[in-house]
């Protein structure tokens, strides 16, 4: 968590404003909901991700498979 603080440059009180607008705007109750959304959003993310790197890396192999062949 301290690599992320520094990263952005933000102290404990900047991350405290901030967390306390956010408690403020969207409340208790939709905060959860909030963070379970953003964790599904960063889910999928990751998973097609993964995917178009497997896939790249795969038309890899074949583009050297076929490089190889073709000598």
């Amino acid at each position: 968590m301290e690599t992320l603080i520094l990263l952005f440059g933000l102290g404990a009180p900047e991350v405290m404003i901030i967390a306390f607008a956010i408690l403020l705007l969207f409340g208790g109750k939709k905060i959860p909901e909030l963070m379970r959304g953003l964790g599904k959003g960063i889910k999928e993310f990751n998973s097609a991700k993964a995917t178009i790197e497997g896939e790249i890396k795969e038309g890899m192999r074949d583009a050297d498979k076929k490089a190889i062949d073709d000598k």
